[in-house]
């Protein structure tokens, strides 16, 4: 395997990862199907035209895209989806009205059109005998920070805690005196947040436009089912399958051969081992 080529292979893994964290977080904790998580990312990616359009330095971009996506995801959360925790098909189709109305009231904003921003780090770096973008590997270096940090939490933190003991039984949680209504909307949030920083890291890197949160809900998805629901483990095992056999597929072949390759394994992990490889147990 080349240089240039293992160095995509991270890349392509650890976007995906961060991606898929929001997706995991709704769907496997607040058994929430969002169908509006590709739209977040959409969001996020746009914080940087605002931020151009608006005249502010660089610097801003990470305050409004946070501002904006967590603004929107806690009056999402207030008027429709703390109604819908564990109903998986009303969550389903309400979000999916929501997904639509996010893409058109982009759309209105910002035009049809595609938008495209400059990295915050030129240059390149050299790294294993080939030269590769500066902000990519900046990127790559900064989400396996950030899921070390997330880990170390998930195992320490007394928040944690009670959202494990939330999903594993919210009467009993409740009865307890943990603020499960309060939990939830934290985590609906912090996951909608995820994706807007993905979606504020991968900006410089794609086209921006209204209809691009789609395939990152379709490529998220995928991933949680072959990992597995419930533990960061499963979410880098189904990143690390998916985005590889897409990226290594498409740079030998084609592009159309690594979509479909991966649609074809997502459909095999839903028919042979539906949990995914790795899922926390309930």
């Amino acid at each position: 395997m080349s240089s240039v080529l293992f160095l995509n292979l991270a890349w392509q893994i650890s976007t995906l990862a961060l991606v898929a964290l929001g997706l995991a977080i709704v769907f496997g904790k607040l058994r929430i199907m969002n169908m509006a998580h590709g739209e977040f990312v959409m969001i996020g990616a746009y914080a940087p035209v605002i931020t151009s359009s608006l005249g502010l330095s660089g610097w801003w971009q990470l305050p409004v895209c946070l501002l904006s996506v967590g603004l929107v995801a806690f009056v999402l959360e207030r008027a429709i989806i703390r109604h819908l925790y564990g109903r998986m098909f009303d969550s389903l189709l309400a979000t999916w009205g929501i997904a639509i109305l996010l893409r058109e009231t982009v759309e209105l904003i910002f035009g049809r059109g595609y938008q495209s921003v400059s990295p915050p780090i030129g240059g390149t770096l050299r790294l294993f005998g080939a030269d590769y973008p500066a902000y990519r590997i900046a990127v790559i270096v900064g989400i396996v920070l950030g899921f070390a940090a997330l880990y170390w939490w998930s195992t320490r933190s007394r928040v944690a805690v009670r959202i494990k003991a939330m999903v594993g039984n919210p009467e009993l949680a409740e009865a307890v005196g943990i603020d499960t209504a309060r939990l939830s909307a934290g985590a609906f949030v912090f996951g909608c947040c995820t994706a807007g920083l993905a979606g504020l890291v991968l900006a410089p890197t794609i086209r921006i436009e209204p209809m691009m949160g789609l395939d990152y809900l379709i490529r998220s998805f995928f991933a949680l089912v072959v990992g597995g629901l419930g533990s960061l483990e499963g979410l880098g095992i189904g990143a690390g399958i998916i985005a590889g056999t897409q990226s290594v597929l498409g740079a030998v072949a084609n592009q159309t051969y690594g979509y479909l390759a991966v649609l074809t394994l997502s459909i095999l992990f839903l028919w042979v081992k539906p949990d995914g490889i790795r899922s926390s147990s309930r």
